[in-house]
């Protein structure tokens, strides 16, 4: 039996994070088997990965922290997520490729295509059968942020955040079937219902291409 494999995504402080939970929350009251995991820090690997790429004072080169994410991408795939969806599990997911290619491509400037073809290898041509995009405004953004718990990422500045979410709206305009927009602006619980909806009219019962 296929399972059901859905990301989310969205720049820092747009509410992914606890939309996807709330997501996989609704799902299981519904009585379906869900697996909550998240990028960096879905296992052992990530988490490390994650402590080393996120702490404010660390240097990375832009490649190499490209690699790292994608690092840790390929143990999530083959250690959590295809063996969850393998039993006929829901996986919800914060983040997946998409950041990296929005992220580390269109943010950090490192080729896209490349970077395309580095996570096809990574994730063996797996691809989520949905991605959740919350869209917010950077100055939204910003007034939700905390300065002085900022991580790396989070503090790389304004016109960084927005080549980031020019990003998303690239691949949002290019796979309008895979991804759906929606307003990260929205009071919490309405986002809540709308994803939710969604998920059971586009997904009613997803046959994977490719797992």
């Amino acid at each position: 039996m296929a399972g059901l494999f859905i990301t989310f995504e969205g720049i820092d402080r747009s509410g992914k994070t606890t939309q996807a939970k709330r997501l996989a929350e609704r799902l299981r009251a519904e009585g379906r088997s869900v697996v909550f995991t998240l990028e960096p820090g879905g296992t052992g690997l990530g988490r490390k990965v994650r402590s080393l790429l996120l702490e404010r004072r660390s240097e990375v080169d832009p490649i190499a922290e490209m690699l790292l994410f994608t690092a840790d991408r390929a143990q999530h795939v083959n250690t959590v997520i295809r063996p969850a969806l393998s039993q006929g599990e829901v996986v919800v997911s914060d983040r997946f490729f998409d950041s990296t290619v929005v992220y580390q491509g269109y943010g950090r400037g490192l080729n896209v295509d490349r970077i395309r073809a580095v996570q096809e290898v990574a994730t063996g041509g797996l691809r989520p059968d949905l991605t959740v995009w919350i869209d917010v405004d950077l100055e939204t953004s910003k007034q939700r942020r905390i300065p002085e718990d900022a991580d790396r990422l989070e503090a790389a500045g304004d016109a960084f955040f927005n080549r980031v979410r020019n990003g998303y709206q690239r691949i949002w305009q290019a796979e309008p079937e895979r991804v759906l927009r929606v307003d990260g602006r929205l009071p919490v619980e309405e986002l809540t219902c709308r994803i939710h909806k969604a998920v059971r009219d586009r997904l009613p019962g997803a046959v994977r291409p490719n797992g």
